[in-house]
């Protein structure tokens, strides 16, 4: 199979090459779409990797997929791959693999396990006048200051019966993933053992504008930033940081990594007592959870009155729901503290409430759903699944539309863009026509043929396992297409936060009366839980637009072993 050829399949984890065959994929993939991003280096690797014997580009896959970039040569012992002197030579020949690589005493010490080192160091171990018996951790923070040599193995530790090798091609490994995948999040191993082999994905087609980058400097852009999050995660000081944070990107999936880096800087200056820095760094970020955190910082500051303003304009914007109410409990503070009159206390609405007392212990779950449930009004868990996944397969269209900057390759399991602030925006046509069929009564239909044809495709909304055809047909005879509306057009104001906070529980009730409600949704507290904030903003949605829902508050019975 030649690497260059993006049509190649991925392979079956019944192959024991199985790994090689899907790093294969992504460099043709990369090689044929990504051509125009690509350096001298990356187009040499691609080509030059189709060249080598197939135990030697499987050894090399291996590594790749491994952390770091120092091996231990007994490590790398793979029956598929034979002889793994031989494999590494071509390899070697190549400079992708160092043979014999210069080690600083801190990657020694990473490498060597305690006997090892005790047997390399001996002469500086003696000393220090460390004892026989010193554990490894003493061992370095003893050594590592008053050794500072950087060379080989052999010169470390002349005995060694085993090699050390350093794999040289990972920044383009790295760069190359990232073109694929559009981010450095995902890995090798996760890509090549877990999502080709276990999972099947919706077919998307793919334009040149569907790629996460343009240009090159868009790719370096990337990586640039991926570097700053990191030495900041390293505690370097925040002002080096930031004098080298770069403008703010024309590119869409740039500048939301961008805005991330800015927010995880803000934080780090609130953390670290630099609560002015702060405030300007969450302004610079400029996203919902920036703006709370800036406001939150400047009522601590005092600044009282420039966070009113901001508050207040921030309500204009019209903020997502988790904004919304960060605002509600924010700006009565901040009237206080200025002496202006307060406003009307908004009350959250009264909800049906039930206290049981179960045998325990067991999942309260499942104890509330054994105790109310019945053969003729069954009850099912639906935490954050049944709403969701309904929404997931009438709005599959729309979720899955092939827009620049969505999919990148044919592996996603949803859009790269799902949780932009533009994302429903982009589509909002695409929703419109989904949800109208809410209207004309087709959408049972569209919805179960969606789950017919598309099952156990992955999904951001859909979770197969606990949607199966009888949940599916109960929901769609039970839950009115008014409710589903709702609940789908609130989901689509701020997917990230309402997608989550879902009642625990629904239970159907499919031979109601026609003027009763035919089905509830049933929130569960187990003892000493308490309402989170996601579930009391769907509690008044609830009450708003008259949805069946009760709180159930539980207690395990006194002569029930919890409770001994």
């Amino acid at each position: 199979m030649n690497s260059a050829s993006a049509t190649s399949v991925t392979a079956s984890l019944d192959d024991p090459f199985y790994y090689l065959t899907n790093f294969r994929f992504v460099l043709g993939w990369v090689g044929e779409r990504h051509a125009d991003l690509l350096d001298a280096d990356e187009l040499t690797f691609i080509s030059r990797f189709d060249t080598l014997p197939r135990s030697s580009q499987a050894l090399l896959t291996r590594m790749v997929m491994r952390k770091g970039e120092l091996f231990r040569l007994y490590k790398l012992n793979y029956p598929e791959i034979g002889d793994t002197a031989d494999a590494l030579a071509p390899l070697a020949s190549l400079g992708w693999v160092d043979t014999a690589p210069v080690l600083s005493v801190d990657e020694l010490f990473h490498q060597l396990r305690l006997a090892e080192l005790r047997s390399a160091l001996a002469t500086p171990i003696r000393d220090a006048g460390l004892p026989a018996s010193a554990g490894k951790a003493v061992l370095q923070a003893t050594l590592t200051p008053q050794l500072s040599e950087i060379k080989p193995l052999t010169e470390w530790w002349p005995k060694a019966s085993d090699s050390i090798v350093r794999l040289n091609v990972m920044d383009v490994c790295d760069r190359l993933r990232l073109m694929f995948f559009g981010n450095l999040r995902q890995d090798w191993a996760e890509f090549v053992l877990t999502e080709l082999g276990l999972q099947r994905f919706e077919k998307v087609p793919f334009t040149a504008a569907s790629r996460a980058f343009q240009k090159r400097e868009e790719v370096n852009a990337y990586f640039d930033l991926h570097r700053l999050r990191q030495r900041l995660d390293e505690g370097e000081l925040l002002e080096h940081l930031q004098r080298e944070l770069p403008p703010k990107p024309a590119n869409a999936w740039l500048a939301t990594r961008h805005a991330r880096v800015l927010l995880q800087m803000g934080r780090e200056a609130e953390r670290s007592g630099q609560t002015e820095q702060a405030v300007l760094l969450y302004a610079q970020a400029d996203s919902s959870e920036a703006r709370v955190r800036q406001l939150r910082v400047l009522e601590r500051l005092g600044r009282y009155q420039e966070a009113f303003e901001l508050a207040m304009n921030a309500q204009r914007l019209t903020p997502n729901e988790t904004e919304v109410q960060a605002l509600a409990r924010l700006l009565p503070r901040l009237r206080k503290k200025l002496k202006m009159e307060a406003q009307p206390p908004v009350h959250e609405p009264a909800y049906t409430r039930w206290e049981l007392m179960l045998p325990g212990p067991q999942p309260v779950e499942r104890a509330v759903g054994l105790h109310v449930g019945t053969p003729e009004a069954p009850v099912y868990y639906a935490e954050n699944t049944l709403i969701t996944g309904l929404f997931g397969l009438l709005c599959w269209p729309a979720i899955f539309a092939p827009l620049p900057g969505a999919f990148f390759h044919p592996f996603h399991s949803g859009p790269a863009d799902l949780y932009r602030e533009d994302f429903v925006a982009r589509r909002r046509g695409l929703f419109d026509e989904c949800l109208a069929q809410l209207e004309d009564g087709s959408y049972r239909q569209t919805i179960h043929t969606t789950w017919q044809q598309k099952h156990g495709l992955a999904s951001p909304f859909v979770h197969w396992p606990l949607l199966d055809e009888t949940l599916l047909a109960l929901a769609l005879k039970c839950l009115p297409a008014a409710h589903l509306k709702a609940c789908f057009e609130r989901l689509l104001q701020d997917i990230k936060a309402n997608r989550a906070g879902l009642p625990d529980l629904v239970q159907f009730l499919p031979n109601a009366p026609p003027n009763e409600p035919r089905y509830r949704f049933i929130e569960v507290k187990g003892p000493g839980d308490r309402l989170q904030d996601n579930q009391r903003r769907w509690l008044a949605f609830f009450h708003q637009h008259h949805i069946p829902v009760a709180v159930c508050y539980v207690q395990w019975l006194a002569d029930s072993p919890a409770a001994l």
